[in-house]
């Protein structure tokens, strides 16, 4: 029987690393996957363990060249992207992969923002708010200035998605959608490394920058296939949207954290809409992409806690609740004179639970809330772009009433549930689409579901 042609890629999450082999109709033809335990820094704080994934993607790999049914004609890479592995001369890492949620010291920082223009200024040119470690350009200037000697004997600094292709590739590369993700790296208004960058030294420790569809032979042992640069996990994630939709669209990626991604909407992030937690990153192509993030995961996850507590019933129970437009007008009507909240806001948890008659009105309160929240953090990057259609993936998009609900406050705005099978492994498989299939990308990669504001509802 002849070899099927496919695509390895490895997608490095926090919690799973998995493997997917995808056939050339991008259908997932295996899969496997791995959970190993973290490990500590020389501080003690939780980290990735750095031996582990590396042997981890060596295994997985071996594994799948030893499946004679498959051919694979190439690999890629997508992973969580706010983390450096610091590589000597060798090619030997020379620190922890530190967590991107490790505490930043408060001195280092002050010193960073006021030697390079100030918080709001600076965050302004590199679409980056202050986030600490996660801008994993400022865990550079750290290494610099607590750890020299490591500085010192640091050659590359790679991105996790990057360093993961170095293991098979054995080239070391930078790519644009980890540099431009928040890093505190990129000016978006000069488009190229800030100036810090370069007075700093870091430019010296950053590999060359490399196309999204760049490729490279293998080092590492196998068939005559092909390896990618990786991509940052988002980022990868849009582009199975931006692959099959050339029309001007938004998309809401949903779950604890749900971020709205506007790939159409280029105007500069302003003072106020950074305050409100919007940010800029490039996709993979290159293009700014606008976004703004809400924690309506978290919300709805404490919410449906309350709810269930109080009417003594399972948490799950929201799963079976229906869209009721009657219920929502209802209650629209006792909250029209509330005042708006400031995004991000919980508004649900100082709700009097003994003012819903039933599990159903509270739990349509609950989503009136979080819809009201997401419609406002959403309006951030809506505004002003040509978008015609929205698009919701992950958990609130299987919501009923979420999506009834943003129906219901874009009447203007085709509104779809869309889901589809892995997609950010589904992204880094398409980027290097060119080199390894023939065959042109399916347009059926995306399941939508339309929705649309019922004539007769209260907007």
């Amino acid at each position: 029987m002849r070899a099927r042609p496919v695509i390895a890629v490895i997608d490095v999450g926090k919690t799973n690393k998995k493997l997917f082999l995808f056939d050339q109709d991008y259908n997932i033809v295996y899969e496997q996957s791995a959970r190993f335990l973290e490990t500590v820094d020389e501080d003690g704080d939780v980290c990735e363990n750095i031996e582990s994934l590396r042997l981890s993607v060596f295994d997985s790999l071996r594994r799948v060249f030893a499946k004679k049914e498959f051919c694979i004609k190439a690999i890629n890479f997508s992973a969580y992207g706010a983390s450096f592995v610091y590589l000597d001369e060798e090619g030997t890492p020379l620190a922890p992969l530190y967590n991107y949620l490790k505490v930043y010291p408060k001195k280092l920082s002050e010193k960073f923002y006021a030697a390079y223009g100030g918080e709001e200024a600076f965050s302004l040119r590199t679409a980056s708010p202050v986030l600490g470690s996660l801008n994993s350009g400022l865990q550079l200037y750290r290494l610099k200035h607590e750890k020299p000697d490591v500085f010192q004997k640091t050659k590359y600094a790679l991105h996790l998605p990057q360093y993961l292709s170095y293991l098979i590739s054995g080239k070391a590369c930078s790519d644009i959608t980890s540099i431009g993700c928040h890093t505190a790296l990129w000016d978006f208004v000069d488009n190229g490394y800030h100036e810090w960058v370069r007075k700093e030294g870091i430019d010296a420790k950053l590999a060359p920058l490399a196309a999204y569809d760049e490729v490279s032979k293998a080092a590492f042992p196998g068939n005559n296939y092909l390896v990618g640069v990786g991509l940052h996990d988002s980022s990868a994630a849009l582009i199975p949207y931006l692959v099959n939709f050339h029309e001007p669209f938004i998309l809401i990626s949903t779950g604890t954290w749900c971020i709205t991604l506007n790939p159409f909407n280029n105007s500069p992030l302003t003072a106020d809409e950074l305050k409100q937690d919007c940010l800029a990153y490039l996709q993979y192509q290159g293009s700014p992409v606008k976004a703004s993030r809400l924690f309506a995961g978290r919300e709805h996850e404490e919410g449906i806690k309350r709810i269930a507590e109080h009417f003594n019933t399972d948490a799950i129970k929201y799963r079976s609740v229906d869209f009721d437009p009657e219920i929502v007008a209802a209650l629209q009507k006792k909250t029209a004179n509330e005042k708006l909240p400031a995004i991000g806001e919980a508004v649900f948890e100082r709700r009097d639970l003994s003012a819903f008659s039933s599990y159903e009105k509270a739990y349509h309160q609950l989503m009136l809330d979080i819809v009201a929240q997401q419609v406002a953090s959403t309006n951030l990057v809506l505004k002003g772009s040509p978008v015609k259609r929205l698009f919701v993936d992950g958990g609130f998009g299987k919501n009923k009433i979420y999506m009834n609900l943003l129906a219901l406050a874009y009447p203007n705005l085709e509104v779809y549930a869309a889901s589809m099978a892995q997609a950010t492994a589904l992204g880094a498989a398409l980027a290097v689409h060119k080199s390894w299939n023939k065959k042109p990308v399916p347009n059926t990669l995306i399941t939508l579901q339309y929705f649309s504001a019922p004539q007769d509802a209260i907007v």
